[in-house]
Formats: structure tokens, sequence, C-alpha cells
């Protein structure tokens, strides 16, 4: 008989942990036995890596893709839906695009205070539970704003949209720990740039689909019948991903994939939260990551939201009719590029551990990169953005595995889901901030060409501050410390064993 309160928090069939354990292991053990690799045997370490470590990456790509998508998809068709929800918007024409820029900062807002209390869940109950929250909130809030296709609905749409910022608390922070669960040391850092990847293709899908399906026209049922299409294709699919991670995203393999991996995860469940947060605090080195992560990514952010006006701000709409599609595309080819950056960037960390070198390079080049399209705006070539968006994407959106494992390495071995939630919290504050500061300074009176221009030298001064962040942080490398002290452990006792055999 199937217990389904077993089943559903450990993904896991039998009356008892140890049943469960036993007929998880004779279902999977043929697929496990084909497809795992770097195995060891019991008498040496009890380790091994497992095939099905794919096919959780895999689910969890999808659903943190649709948890981006719902993140950005309305931002990039902010004109459209600033004429459809008119009559439902507050105040004056500022105040009117002040709120749909909280359609996106929502996602921000929601996390800061949110995020601890999610951690903690994570550390007791592990992957499962909070992948299963995460796409049910996100399911949620999707079928949501199906009832918000109306133009005196605006707050409904926002309220649709909080829902699925409360389910990012269970997706944003997770890449570093379904790593650590699943992958050995070899991989890990690939396994942390996939889960990055998946996010981003998510933010790519809700540049790029939204003006195709979504446009301005002066018969408002026609925009309506495009965000029909929009919002019921979005629930549609995020509950086909409910159901996939309810069937078969597991709690953690039978045998770790390492054993300093291992004793993170197994820390976690049992340490006192609180003195394991008041110990990252205390990391100087950590807290410094945390305020440089956040400037970094909190421009990103900012950038991802108000990618729209920027554009807009050099490119006016009688003059490029089809600009709201290009700012669509623009957007696409920033993540798209982002992508390859980070997937790039997590096979350099496996291949160098050169962890701080590596953060410190990538931040120096997307300072650069920032510069160079904010000055090649003026150009006035429409391919000319798309490049240097592409530039600006492949840096700033691959720095982001590298942020994760280097804190990481430098809170080993306290929780990597804490240090990341941390550092998000960090990127989530920053974020609300310059997208407020740089929104103003976009909307302000006089030259939309030099108030873009202005904003965006704002967000470079910003990273010009984190890359010296950056530089001062203290290069320890705890985690790597310990992997490659128990290597030698294991090598000692190997030979150890083989002495005493020829004896």
């Amino acid at each position: 008989m199937v217990k389904l309160s077993d089943w559903c928090l450990n993904g896991r069939y039998g009356e008892s942990e140890g049943d469960s354990l036993n007929k998880y292991s004779v279902s999977q053990r043929s697929l496990e036995a084909k497809t795992s690799d770097n195995g060891k045997e019991d008498g040496e370490a009890s380790t091994k890596v497992y095939g099905r470590r794919w096919l959780t990456l895999g689910l969890f790509c999808l659903y943190t893709m649709t948890n981006a998508y719902q993140w950005i998809h309305l931002s990039i068709i902010f004109d459209v839906l600033k004429v459809y929800y008119n009559e439902s918007l507050p105040g004056d024409d500022q105040q009117k695009s002040l709120a749909l820029d909280w359609l996106s900062m929502v996602f921000m807002l929601g996390y800061i205070p949110l995020i601890l209390p999610a951690t903690w869940l994570l550390d007791r109950k592990g992957l499962r539970i909070i992948a299963i929250l995460g796409t049910l909130l996100n399911c949620l809030g999707a079928w949501m704003k199906c009832a918000a296709v109306s133009p005196d609905r605006f707050m409904v749409l926002m309220a649709a949209q909080t829902v699925c910022s409360v389910a990012q608390v269970f997706i944003l922070g997770m890449p570093a720990r379904v790593a650590a669960v699943w992958f050995g040391p070899s991989q890990v850092s690939t396994a942390t740039s996939l889960g990055v990847f998946g996010n981003q293709l998510g933010t790519a899908v809700g540049f790029v689909l939204p003006p195709y399906l979504v446009r301005i026209d002066e018969d408002l049922s026609v925009t309506s019948r495009g965000l029909n299409y929009l919002f019921y294709s979005g629930a549609g699919y995020t509950t086909f991903l409910f159901i996939l991670v309810l069937l078969f995203f597991w709690k953690e393999p039978i045998k770790p994939p390492s054993i300093a991996q291992h004793k993170i995860v197994q820390a976690a469940a049992e340490e006192n939260y609180l003195a394991s947060l008041l110990r990252l605090l205390k990391n100087w080195p950590f807290g410094l990551l945390v305020i440089s992560y956040g400037l970094n990514v909190g421009v990103y952010y900012a950038v991802s939201t108000l990618l729209n006006p920027i554009i807009l701000g050099f490119y006016d709409e009688a003059l490029h009719p089809d600009i709201n599609t290009d700012c669509g595309w623009i957007g696409l080819t920033l993540v798209i590029a982002g992508l390859l950056g980070a997937v790039i960037a997590g096979v350099w960390l496996d291949k160098t551990k050169l962890f701080k070198m590596t953060t410190v390079g990538i931040y120096a080049l997307i300072l650069v990169s920032m510069l160079v399209f904010t000055f090649t705006l003026y150009v006035d070539k429409i391919w000319v953005v798309y490049l240097t968006s592409g530039i600006v994407g492949f840096f700033m959106a691959g720095y982001l595995p590298v942020g994760f494992e280097f804190a990481a390495e430098l809170t080993y071995p306290e929780s990597e889901g804490t240090s990341s939630g941390l550092l998000n919290a960090s990127a989530q504050l920053f974020g609300i901030v310059l997208t407020l500061a740089m929104g103003a300074m976009l909307r302000a009176e006089g030259d939309r060409r030099k108030n873009t221009r202005d904003s965006l030298l704002l967000a470079s001064g910003i990273l010009l501050l984190g890359g010296i962040l950056t530089v001062v942080i203290k290069n320890n490398l705890f985690r790597q410390r310990a992997e490659n002290q128990t290597e030698e452990d294991v090598k000692s006792k190997s030979s150890i064993e083989t002495t005493s055999k020829g004896v």
C-alpha cells in the first residue's frame, strides 16, 4: 500500500523509509546501473552518481524556465498593457507606468522577506517538496492571469503576478542545491550553469513570444484575444509541468554523489538554521560577494525590465513601426547569448577551478560591454543594438552560475540553499532600487536620448562599484580543499589496504 504523504514529500513508495528506499532501488536499479558513472563500492566510499540526475536537472530547467517567463513576459509588452488596462491603472501617466513596472518588480519584492523561510523549508524537507510548491504556485498564478483579460482587471493581473512571484522563492536559488544533491565534483559547476540556463531560456521566450501574440489595436477585443492566447497557453504548460514534477521529481539519490557534498546537505538538515545564517553574515568575503553579486544581477534585472523604454528612447515608433517586435528579439538575443555564456562559464569552472579570477574577469567584461552598448545606441543602426546587447548578455548572464559556485566555495560547509538565497535576495533588492531609479530617469522630461544614456551610465557606475568589491574578496576555496582532502583520504586508505593484503 502506498502512503500518499510519504510519496508527496519524498517521491518514494512504501510504508516506511526503509521500504521506500528498497522499492525505489528495485524500480530504478536497471536504469541507474546502465547510466551511472563514477560509482564506488560500499567498502571504499558510499557515493554514487546516478543517471537519473539528468532527469531531475531537466525537470528543474523546465519549471524554472516557466517561472522566468512569467516574470518578464508582461514587461516586454509594456506599451500594449498601458493602452489596454488604461481605465483600471491608477493616477497620471507616470503612475500608470510605475504600476506596470511593478508587474516585474513584485518578483523582486516578494523574494526578499520569503527567501529565509523558504530556505529553512528546503533544508528540512529537501528538494521535492520545494519543487512541488514552486510548480503549484506557478501554475495557480498562470491560471489567475486567464481571469485578468479585461481592461478593468489590472488588479487581478497584479494578484496573479504576485502568486507567481511567491513561486519564484522556491525556484530561483535552487540550481546550486540540485547540483550538490545529484552531481559529482567534476560536474557540479556545469550542472549549476545548466540550471541557470533553464531560467534564462524562460526569460528569452518571455521576451520574444508576447510581442507576436499581443499587439496594440484600437479594437481592444483584438488585444483581448492575444492575451487569451498568451495566458491560456502558459497555464496549460505550467499545469503539465506540475504533473511531471509530482510524478518524477525525487528528493535525493539513494547514495550521495560525493562525501563533501553529502556533508553539506546532511549538515543543513541537522544544523540550527539561525546559527548557520549568523555564520554566513559574519563571513566577510561572502558578504562582499553578496553585495557585488546583487549589484551586477540588479542591473541585469533593471535592464531586462526596462528594455522596452530603453530601446524606444532611441528608436521612435513612427520611424520604426516594427520596433516593438525588435525589442522582443533584442531581449531574446541578450538572453540566448547569456545562455551560452552561462554554460561556458560552468564548464570553465569545472575544468580550471579558478573561481576568483573568473569572477573578476567576467565582471570587468560586463562593465566594458555595458559602456559599449550605451554609446553605440547613438549609431542608429538596429543591428548594432542586437550585436551589443548579445555581448552584454553573454557576460552578464554568464556571471550568474559563477556567483553561485564562488559563494558555495566561500561558505563551505554551509548550505548552498542559504548562500544562494542571500545572493538572490541582494539581487532582488538592488533590482528594485535600480529599476525605480532608472525608470524615473527614463521618463523624466527632456531629451529622451539623454535620459536613456544617463540611466545606462548609472548602471555602468553601479557595475564599476561591484567590480571593485569583487577584486578585494579573499579567495577562500573551502569546498575545493575539502574535496581534495577527501580524495587524499581515499587514496591513503586504498594504499594501506593494498599494503595489508600484500603482507
